[in-house]
């Protein structure tokens, strides 16, 4: 059925609807949110991005030292342990951060896009301890600035951060000719250059070869990590000398100051493979798992009318008739599903931080003195722990169930994107578990009939609004709201 431009907007194009919050009336509304959101900071890192540099430094430092300890006989436990549980904080904390960001947020197409930006250029807080903290970094300093300007941009600073050379090993590779290679053997990794060209730009099956990627992970040598600084550096030690071709260009850094790197990147952003495999992409995330191609179509036109200028992209994407109809095309990813879950119960700002309170209280180890208190405090103990764990499931522990924890994608490729990925038995079964409990908390306070219209307004059914209204009680009515097909889509 056809849906009102505002209530659309909100579900396929944001986190979904919210009570007293006035959806995109039309494009232009959903287009001026780019430029406010890449003007507002985020609400992570925790610190603030001079902040968390600061952190990482340090935590590398004690890493390092506690290793080097370690090596020479004289382990650390007590910094291992106190290093790794802060490092967990901070993980929760950013997490938590991340999904009220796409609660609270009245710029749901920014919002939007910035999940699937992370996503196209994707990291993984699961590389290692330091990544945990350096990943939500990466997103508030190379993603989200970027989403409105130039893809050469956006595509510079993702593959130039810290976040990606450490994940994708980069600061592993040397070149096979290099002076770093003859002095301790280490040869040259393709990671960043494999994926640079399947992933981030051409797209796979677009024409490229072996060959190619070896010539891009070439001209990357050089790239690596100052751990002291947190900043990508180039070594020339590091790099391979010498011409390199690809894709019919040879990059032979006549300045030697190490920037074939560079000139590489701009001429893959300037690819039309790339705009077409971006623009693709788009399409499947927003709209349908099929592309339809004169929609594609438009935007590469844009894109190559702009020079790479990404909110033209997504203007032609906006203004296509396909943006507008068909609804229900796409299942809402679980990171979808539980924000727009949350929204739709206008939970204040207030009662969400407190479910993150309650988390970092259950997770304080137990003193001794805690370990000898008497059976009242054994008992609020006991009360702190169900606070913690129900929090847990209502948030990050309802995303890991179903298959999308933040920062956690489960390869480069990022999350799946395809309707069918979502659409399971078991993935279902998650979601009315989660709709269950929601609906058990939150029944008291909410009228069934009153939350589908405040979750799905036009969206909602005939059938859908009988159902509700015979619904036995308040904990089913609301269970079988978010469980619904419309809840469900976008």
């Amino acid at each position: 059925m056809a849906l009102p431009t505002p209530t659309l907007a909100a579900i396929r194009y944001g986190y979904g609807l919210r009570p007293g919050e006035e959806p995109p009336r039309d494009v232009e509304a959903l287009l001026a949110q780019i430029e406010e959101g890449a003007s507002e900071k985020p609400r992570f890192p925790r610190e603030g991005v001079s902040g968390r540099l600061d952190t990482a430094t340090r935590v590398v430092s004690l890493l390092a030292a506690e290793a080097k300890a370690r090596q020479a006989g004289n382990p650390n436990e007590d910094v291992r342990k106190a290093t790794r549980t802060e490092a967990r904080r901070i993980y929760r904390q950013d997490a938590m951060a991340r999904l009220a960001q796409a609660i609270h947020s009245p710029l749901g197409f920014y919002e939007r896009l910035a999940s699937f930006w992370v996503d196209h250029f994707s990291t993984s807080v699961m590389k290692s301890l330091p990544m945990r903290m350096i990943v939500p970094l990466y997103e508030a300093q190379a993603i989200r600035p970027n989403i409105g300007g130039s893809f050469t941009k956006l595509l510079s600073d993702a593959i130039l951060h810290p976040a990606m050379l450490i994940y994708l090993d980069q600061n592993q590779s040397v070149g096979p000719d290099s002076a770093a290679a003859r002095k301790n053997g280490r040869g040259l990794n393709e990671n960043l250059g494999r994926e640079l060209l399947e992933l981030h730009t051409l797209g796979a099956g677009s024409g490229y070869t072996q060959d190619d990627v070896r010539a891009a992970a070439l001209i990357l040598t050089g790239l690596s990590v100052d751990n002291r600084a947190m900043q990508v550096v180039y070594q020339p030690r590091l790099a391979e000398a010498g011409p390199v071709n690809l894709l019919g260009r040879t990059y032979q850094d006549d300045e030697g100051d190490g920037q074939d790197h560079v000139l590489m990147l701009e001429d893959l952003a300037a690819n039309p493979r790339t705009a077409r495999h971006v623009c693709g992409k788009l399409v499947r995330h927003f709209v349908a798992d099929e592309a339809p191609e004169d929609m594609v179509g438009a935007m590469v036109a844009a894109w190559t009318k702009s020079e790479g200028n990404l909110t033209e992209v997504y203007r032609a994407m906006l203004a296509h008739p396909r943006a507008w109809s068909d609804p229900g095309q796409k299942i809402k990813q679980p990171f979808e599903f539980v924000a727009s879950g949350f929204r739709a119960l206008d939970l204040p700002e207030r009662n969400f931080a407190n479910l993150l309170r309650d988390m970092d209280d259950g997770d304080e180890d137990e003193s001794p003195m805690q370990k000898a208190m008497d059976l009242t405090g054994m008992a609020k103990r006991e009360d702190i722990r169900k606070k913690a764990g129900r929090a847990n499931a209502l948030t990050l522990g309802a995303l890991q169930r179903m298959g999308q924890p933040i920062w956690q994608p489960p390869s480069p490729a990022g999350f799946a994107d395809e309707t069918s990925v979502w659409l399971t038995p078991s993935q279902l079964s998650e979601r009315i578990s989660w709709s269950r409990m929601v609906g058990r908390i939150f029944a008291q306070r909410l009228e069934p009939s009153e939350f589908l219209q405040a979750a799905l307004a036009d969206a909602a059914h005939p059938e859908t609004r009988r159902v509700i209204a015979q619904a036995p009680n308040k904990v089913h009515g609301i269970t079988m709201v978010l469980a619904s097909p419309e809840f469900n889509r976008r």
